[in-house]
């Protein structure tokens, strides 16, 4: 934890962040909570309605790329509080909507912001200010934003309870204003590279990446991302087709997010001996593995138990791998560039894999998403040690 020593400024940020990540992921998480209630008000099924968080993601991919300028020129702070803002009509118009149509159309909104606020945003803030200690500074937060949901469906269900789901919505907007604007106004500015008298920074000089080498790390990020978000989404009717009882796959279910989140903590303990690409390739191969077992265990509860613990653990720490190895390839005014472009395809993927993979479940049994997803896991391995090769042999220099 040395990095939390050495610099107040990282301090305040990750304070800031850790507050406004887990009320950005917390409160579009709505659905999860009020989802029938949605659907019967606004006359929708339930799979519809759960198609807004699709709607979420497609925004948010489609806006990424055209952001990645506002990033490098003003700095993610003031980009993340534009978006804050932009977030506040996005909540009303969902407190409105009376058919799907302004339904979708507050997604649409919520997307366009939450592309400016949710993690990217915070990935390129935590390089502005922490340079070659970003990974883990990025995993230190990543193991908070991953309790969102633990904080706020129980936080969801109070409101609803007492406000209805309209209610809920506008409470979440005028917590916009409340509560994550003034952090973020009140968040370090970004560290300026060559210090205050404006002179350029002495550093060593940054190697040229090729764009294949670009390529694979986005092909490595999305692929993983597919089966990540689309396992997670199916998980509980995954372990229903395998033979659980539905008590006994929510028992199971329920242990992965506290999996996933002490596997984040075990690799921010590891310090600074390995790097993005080194998690990946550890957290990675676990995942086929845990798969595979599965598929050939016939549903015994052994092989169950140790799929999540497999599953849990790789998909955790390749979490922390996701939004960290572009920082072995690129120096802080190109991360900002490389994840607003790899935002794009990654979050295509978050919104496509769920209901590519409840239909293989529903046409071919969990062989069929297991399998698609086990062939991803590979890939994503053999991806991973072509680019452990290509690493630069200078490390990209911090500001």
């Amino acid at each position: 934890m040395r990095f939390l020593k050495s610099d107040s400024r990282l301090i305040g940020v990750l304070l800031v962040l850790a507050i406004t990540q887990l009320v950005g992921w917390g409160t579009i998480g709505l659905p999860a909570i009020v989802g029938r209630d949605l659907a019967t008000d606004l006359g929708m099924s339930l799979p519809a309605v759960f198609a807004g968080t699709s709607v979420l993601y497609v925004s948010m991919g489609l806006c990424a790329p055209w952001l990645a300028k506002s990033f490098a020129r003003h700095g993610a702070r003031t980009v993340m509080m534009v978006g804050t803002v932009v977030t506040v009509p996005g909540f009303v118009l969902l407190s409105l909507a009376r058919e799907p149509m302004l339904y979708f159309a507050a997604w649409i909104v919520l997307g366009i912001a939450g592309s400016a606020t949710l993690s990217t945003g915070a990935y390129i803030m935590l390089n502005e200010i922490a340079g070659r200690q970003a990974k883990h500074a990025i995993g230190a937060l990543m193991l908070v934003t991953g309790l969102s949901s633990s904080i706020f469906w129980p936080t969801t269900s109070f409101l609803s309870g007492h406000l209805g789901w309209r209610g809920t919505c506008l409470v979440y907007a005028a917590m916009m204003l409340v509560v994550s604007l003034p952090l973020y106004a009140l968040a370090p500015r970004r560290k300026i590279a060559g210090g205050d008298a404006g002179e350029p920074a002495k550093s060593s000089p940054t190697p040229v990446i090729p764009k294949s080498t670009f390529g694979l790390v986005v092909a490595a990020i999305t692929l993983n991302a597919f089966v990540n978000f689309g396992i997670s989404a199916i998980m509980i009717e995954l372990l229903r087709a395998e033979g659980l009882a539905p008590a006994q796959a929510l028992l199971f279910g329920s242990m992965l997010g506290v999996i996933q989140v002490s596997a984040r903590g075990l690799d921010l303990l590891g310090g600074g001996r390995w790097d993005g690409i080194t998690t990946g390739l550890v957290a990675g191969t676990a995942l086929p593995v845990a798969m595979l077992l599965l598929m050939l265990s016939e549903g015994a509860t052994w092989a169950v138990a140790a799929f999540i613990l497999l599953y849990g653990a790789g998909s955790g720490a390749m979490a922390v791998a996701r939004a960290t190895i572009p920082l072995v390839f690129y120096d802080q005014a190109e991360f900002a560039k490389a994840m607003s472009m790899i935002a794009l395809p990654l979050n295509l993927a978050s919104a496509i894999s769920p209901p590519l993979l409840v239909g293989l479940l529903t046409a071919f049994g969990s062989r069929g998403a297991l399998g698609l997803t086990f062939v991803c896991s590979c890939a994503t391995v053999l991806i991973l040690l072509l680019l452990a090769r290509r690493r630069p042999l200078v490390v990209p220099a911090a500001a």
